[in-house]
């Protein structure tokens, strides 16, 4: 009996200490989960001018916050200047922040996160007229939807006059956001942990992905989980960012572009 507690005891005191032993993960993971789910979390709670006046009201920042209130109130398009703040605002927490923990905690170069073109040029453009090709007949049936026309696109001209150079500004900035949006899932994310778990990086970075669509239309959230998948794995199979970029970007202006056709914009 007292041979069969002793064994017992030492069996539990075993799998305590395998339980209590420094976990096998890396620095390099938990610096990009942490900032990851750190820039999500901001870029949900941030992201409007509201949200940002909430927060400074918050942090007691009074006089920053009166400042943008009478900075906003002096332009000549609000909805502009809103949809300018939630692009920069993506730009900072899906590009800049992740930039920073790459080049002053990790010590590594951006290139290592897809942030290059790709060598192989000619096979990148084949590979984006195919896709894009595949792409916009399906987009075009989406945009038939009424959910689609009233979310598209996000600056909502209220006449002709409103398509330039607003409208103009606005795709511009939409890109600029879309650039960061890659880096981060595409580059920061996929990359981010390709040396410890490989392909599975990818499959890891569908799932937060896919859950920035949750305000979107149902069918584009779907999509996103499949675009998401195919993007990633060429993103890791290239090294490069790029071809996400391109694709991305030709299908949100085409959405613009179908929904300001159905409202007769254009």
């Amino acid at each position: 009996m007292t041979e069969y507690f002793i064994t017992t005891f030492q069996k539990a005191k075993n799998q305590i200490n395998s339980i209590l032993q420094k976990p096998k993960i890396t620095k390099n993971s938990v610096s990009v989960i942490l900032i990851a789910a750190l820039s999500l979390v901001c870029i949900r709670y941030l992201k409007t001018t509201s949200d940002l006046l909430a927060f400074l009201e918050y942090l007691q920042l009074t006089a920053w916050r009166d400042s943008l209130i009478q900075f906003r109130s002096e332009v000549h398009d609000y909805q502009l200047f809103d949809l300018c703040y939630w692009a920069l605002c993506r730009f900072f927490f899906y590009l800049v922040i992740p930039i920073l923990l790459i080049k002053l905690v990790l010590k590594k170069k951006l290139s290592d996160f897809g942030w290059r073109i790709s060598g192989e040029f000619k096979k990148t453009i084949t590979i984006f007229i195919l896709f894009f090709a595949f792409m916009l007949p399906l987009v075009y049936m989406v945009s038939l939807q009424g959910s689609f026309i009233h979310k598209y696109p996000f600056y909502h001209p209220e006449s002709q006059g409103d398509l330039w150079p607003n409208l103009i500004i606005w795709e511009l900035l939409y890109f600029v956001q879309f650039v960061a949006l890659e880096f981060f899932f595409r580059g920061f994310i996929v990359h981010g942990f390709k040396k410890e778990i490989g392909d599975y990086s990818v499959l890891i970075m569908v799932i937060p992905y896919c859950m920035i669509h949750f305000q979107k239309p149902f069918l584009e959230t779907i999509g996103a989980i499949f675009a998401g998948f195919i993007l990633g794995y060429l993103s890791l199979r290239k090294n490069s960012i790029g071809t996400g970029i391109a694709l991305h970007f030709a299908v949100a202006v085409s959405m613009d572009i179908f929904a300001l056709y159905h409202q007769g914009f254009i």
